[in-house]
């Protein structure tokens, strides 16, 4: 019996042992979840007093920002208003043109002296006209200039002092809004093409397929014509042009004024060219005259000669003969 009652205490001790230490699994497992839900608990509450003093430290801020954007706003404004539009200036295009007429005695130096000028302003001669004389020597030539238009007028200015200037005129053309409106164009056109050709990868009918090609046909024309136009207008903005014209210089000799004699001498000039002056005078009354005196003298003697037989006595026949 000593044995029974030893087996059964230490078989109550083993149970009462795993008991307790299931108990105490147990209680530890709540505690930490206890205290897990606890420090998330605690966790958000501080997340969201945190979340909270930031909103209220972004919301002041924002409030300090804004009120700080409307106090140099309004200081903007303010040193706008004081010291004028602060827009960039838009560049412009302007195509400049002029036409220089030269005179020299010796046309192809002249001509060097113009070739000169352009080479200093950085420009370039894109046609040139010659012309020689019965000699063959130079007489005549015409220039084609293209000089950077920011230097168009220091060009012209030294080309007129190449030589003797006969005649210069100047003149420019605004262009600037044409030359916006044409990139704007040049720009639309280029976007509505590529959505033609998306549309073109989309289409899967052969009458929409044909439709959008020649679509893309027609717009691909015109953004060749304006991209031309373009072209144009950069070149004709950024290059200007001069025509020179260069002609031989006439030189008049002065010829030396005669000595006129005195005394006796110049008497007998003035008498001789006086006598002169009214044998003239006499012979141009003369010659006015002498057709009247033809007519009268054709129309006038017939009727003399007829005058004059009637008064003509007839002849005597001599009495001594009849006696």
């Amino acid at each position: 019996m000593t044995l029974t009652a030893t087996r059964s205490r230490t078989a109550g001790l083993l149970t009462g042992l795993v008991t307790a230490l299931t108990m105490t699994a147990l209680l530890a497992a709540c505690s930490s979840s206890d205290s897990e839900s606890g420090g998330d608990a605690v966790s958000g509450e501080a997340s969201s007093e945190t979340s909270s003093d930031s909103g209220g430290s972004s919301a002041g801020s924002s409030a300090d920002t804004s009120s700080g954007a409307d106090r140099s706003t309004s200081q903007g404004e303010d040193s706008g208003a004081a010291d004028g539009p602060t827009t960039p200036e838009m560049q412009r295009s302007v195509i400049s043109s002029g036409t220089v007429s030269l005179a020299g005695e010796d046309v192809r130096d002249t001509r060097r002296d113009v070739q000169r000028v352009v080479d200093a302003q950085g420009g370039e001669i894109t046609d040139e006209t010659t012309e020689t004389d019965s000699e063959g020597d130079t007489s005549y030539v015409r220039m084609v200039v293209r000089v950077p238009s920011a230097k168009f007028g220091e060009t012209m200015s030294a080309l007129e002092q190449v030589g003797v200037l006969r005649s210069s005129d100047r003149g420019s053309e605004d262009v600037t809004t044409q030359v916006i409106d044409n990139g704007a164009r040049v720009r639309a056109q280029e976007a509505s093409l590529r959505r033609v050709e998306l549309l073109l990868a989309d289409a899967r009918d052969l009458k929409d397929v044909i439709w959008i090609e020649s679509q893309l046909t027609g717009r691909q024309a015109e953004l060749d014509s304006l991209k031309s136009q373009q072209s144009w207008l950069a070149d004709q903005t950024s290059l200007s042009t001069i025509t020179v014209d260069i002609s031989t210089q006439q030189v008049v000799e002065d010829e030396p004024e005669e000595e006129r004699p005195t005394g006796f001498l110049a008497g007998l000039d003035g008498g001789s060219k006086a006598l002169g002056a009214v044998v003239t005078v006499l012979s141009t009354v003369l010659g006015a005259l002498l057709p009247f005196a033809a007519v009268a003298l054709v129309l006038g003697l017939p009727v003399w000669l007829v005058v004059r037989r009637r008064r003509t006595p007839a002849p005597r026949v001599a009495a001594d003969s009849t006696e």
